[in-house]
């Protein structure tokens, strides 16, 4: 643990974030600290802007709070500085403490550990959009940046608005089409059977909409590499063996593991219970989604064991 001094240096250095943000028209003056500081000072010289404290040891924000600052643990410490950057700032919106259209000045040690020695100003809008292209392009797969982008941006939206006040969850399967139909049986009414491949296509906003209106039907969406809706309402059928998923998932992201290891396709699933996106490839989870009321959240992969949720 090391003392963040509030001597001259720091102040001088808090001062000029607060000039920078205050200039710029930014919302919060984010700090990732690798200690405590005086907290009480911090909040003084801070004169009303909003401030966030980050630290990986929760135990160096102790204090924070009662001072008036939000504290926010990150538990990166072994993270490279960009990542670690970019994780507090998903955070920070996880917690409601930012929110995806801030403007915001972040401290941070870029060059000497356990220094503030550097200052960016991001827009959290842009910086969330390049978030999201850059992890799905770190997906090895033949399906198009832009069908899968569209997949996950839809699968996103269904999770967090739901549909007429209700939750939902639902499954995407794209790509690999003709292997995973073998894999595949009707679960009832197919609602695209019939029409033309122009109203099946995914990047038509009108279609999007189509298919947030029958996401409460049981069954998967299974999704072309050019993104049209093959069918729709399918019972996903592939063999479980040698899958671990995390405890609390249930029959719907089993069957997104099992068709993503035994076919090339990527499953995205959308949990009821949560809301929560994960994307499956080769079996595994490899991008877990928040549906925050306002924007959406990447968090990078974590392994996941046996369970049951919905």
């Amino acid at each position: 643990m090391k003392l963040h001094r509030f001597d001259e240096q720091f102040a001088l250095f808090i001062d000029l974030g607060l000039s920078r943000c205050r200039a710029s028209g930014g919302s919060a003056l984010f700090l990732m600290l690798s200690g405590p500081t005086e907290w009480d000072q911090l909040k003084a010289k801070a004169d009303g802007m909003k401030v966030v404290v980050a630290a990986d040891d929760p135990a160096d924000l102790a204090g924070a709070e009662e001072a008036g600052l939000l504290a926010l643990p990150l538990d990166l410490s072994e993270a490279p500085v960009i990542e670690r950057l970019t994780q507090a700032l998903l955070r920070g919106v996880a917690r409601e403490f930012l929110t995806p259209g801030d403007a915001v000045v972040v401290m941070y040690s870029g060059f000497e550990a356990d220094t503030l020695d550097s200052i960016s100003f991001i827009r959290l809008d842009e910086h969330l959009g390049r978030l999201t292209a850059r992890d799905l392009r770190q997906l090895e797969t033949s399906v198009p940046l832009e069908t899968l982008k569209t997949v996950v941006d839809l699968a996103v939206e269904i999770g967090r608005e739901g549909r007429e006040g209700k939750a939902v969850g639902t499954m995407f399967v794209v790509g690999d089409t003709r292997r995973v139909l073998t894999h595949c049986q009707p679960a009832g009414f197919d609602p695209v059977k019939g029409y033309p491949r122009s109203e099946r296509d995914l990047h038509d906003p009108r279609v999007r909409e189509a298919i947030k209106e029958v996401g409460t039907l049981d069954g998967a969406f299974i999704v072309s590499a050019e993104g049209i809706v093959e069918k729709a309402a399918q019972l996903v059928d592939a063999p479980y063996a040698n899958l671990t998923l995390s405890k609390g998932l249930g029959s719907r992201h089993w069957a997104g593991a099992a068709i993503s290891k035994v076919t090339h396709a990527i499953a995205v699933v959308v949990s009821q219970s949560s809301g929560t996106v994960r994307i499956f490839q080769n079996g595994d989870v490899m991008l877990r989604i928040e549906p925050f009321r306002q924007a959406m959240k990447w968090r990078d992969f974590e392994y996941e064991r046996p369970g049951e949720e919905g």
